[in-house]
């Protein structure tokens, strides 16, 4: 008996299909799934015809060349050589030319599907509800036992861990998953204080996420009394699900950042709440304080004592401007009453006795005489000089 090694039977293997003519020059048709593009340029993706798969691969070489894209759903003919990779001990495709053969039968249901949805308007943009804010309770449809659970949990207990997570836990792959994310939707729909449902499910080929492309779950989306997140697959994956929804996120995480707030920046939102309250409050004390000064002056300058020191300011302004007009009144009239008697002086006939003059009146009458002609011989006349009365008697009268 002859016993081999794995790398022995894996070798032999891989020399019989380099010898075979039929698989190493071969035409491959089947439907288009599991597409992957790393960032090497190489595209991986599996042909499948019915339960039966095929691992094809495509250097970036030949890649670079090709007019078609492997797409999920797409039928191709993939020509190429078949061949063991032996690290992994799997024969696959060896792809260098592309050819487009139609749509598949997965990507036809969903294209017609989709039409189907949306003219009902169970895809229209009114129709989509906001999300919460802040909602006290999440509810999440998806499998307990995969790594989207683990990833939404981790993510609301560092975003926002006072909200409560329900999970209504799901299958979300093969002949039941339909059926059982309707169940699930059904049931968070009849909790109380549940405001918004994420679905969620990682990546996978378009077999493995069609549970999201079935008309039940769609319609169950949109049957939900409350906002769904879908969040199904890669960020490059499109199902039914995610038309549906009133919001599309990318990766299950991703659906947890949008429905839980940052508790870092309602903490920096308090802070700043906080630091404008106190300064709006600083501010309406000193309006206030200011107030309070203007009333207490104006209640000073109304009291009794402060009505009479202005009543005894008013009089004294009063008396020193009556003082004022009498001290200048007086030194006027002395200025006047002065130049009066200067006047006076001036016309005083005893002021011009002193200077040598003299006045003459007749002794009988007293008349005024001011000229000789008015007298006669032996007339009694009376002098009146500065020093007194000097009688005398008229002479013979001038000629």
């Amino acid at each position: 008996m002859r016993i081999l090694g794995v790398a022995d039977v894996t070798r032999y293997l891989k020399e019989m299909l380099l010898l075979d003519p039929v698989v190493g020059d071969i035409w491959v048709r089947g439907e288009v799934s599991n597409v992957s593009r790393p960032a090497s340029g190489h595209v991986y993706w599996t042909l499948k015809d019915g339960t039966t798969q095929l691992k094809c691969i495509m250097f970036r070489r030949e890649a670079l060349f090709q007019a078609v894209r492997p797409q999920a759903g797409m039928e191709l003919l993939a020509h190429g050589r078949i061949d063991v990779y032996e690290s992994a001990g799997a024969y696959q495709l060896y792809v260098n030319l592309l050819e487009r053969q139609g749509i598949g039968v997965l990507y036809a249901r969903f294209e017609a599907l989709k039409r189907q949805l949306e003219a009902e308007g169970l895809f229209a943009a009114e129709r989509k509800r906001p999300l919460p804010e802040r909602p006290r309770r999440i509810g999440l449809v998806t499998s307990p036992s995969g790594a989207v659970l683990h990833d939404v949990v981790s993510v609301l207990g560092r975003r926002w861990p006072h909200t409560e997570l329900i999970l209504a836990p799901a299958t979300v792959q093969g002949q039941e998953a339909a059926a059982s994310i309707c169940r699930a939707l059904e049931c968070l729909g009849r909790l109380d204080g549940v405001g918004v449902v994420i679905v969620a499910r990682g990546g996978g080929s378009l077999e493995d996420l069609w549970a999201f492309n079935e008309e039940a779950v769609a319609r169950s989306i949109a049957a939900s009394p409350v906002p769904v997140i879908s969040a199904v697959g890669h960020e490059t994956d499109f199902t039914i699900a995610d038309f549906v929804a009133d919001l599309r996120a990318p990766t299950p995480s991703a659906a947890a950042e949008l429905v839980a707030p940052s508790i870092e920046d309602d903490q920096l939102a308090v802070t700043d709440l906080r630091t404008r309250l106190v300064e709006a409050a600083e501010a309406r004390l000193a309006d206030e304080r200011q107030r309070l000064d203007a009333l207490r002056r104006q209640l000073a300058s109304r009291a009794p004592l402060a009505q009479i020191r202005r009543a005894r300011q008013q009089l004294d302004e009063i008396d020193s401007a009556l003082r004022f007009r009498v001290t200048t009144r007086l030194a006027a009239d002395r200025r006047r009453l002065e130049s009066l008697r200067r006047q006076q002086a001036l016309l005083d006939p005893l002021g011009t006795l002193q200077r040598g003059y003299a006045i003459v009146r007749r002794a009988d009458d007293g008349t005024l005489v001011t000229s000789p002609q008015q007298t006669v011989t032996d007339d009694v006349l009376e002098i009146q000089l500065a020093g007194g009365r000097l009688p005398v008697r008229a002479g013979l009268p001038a000629q």
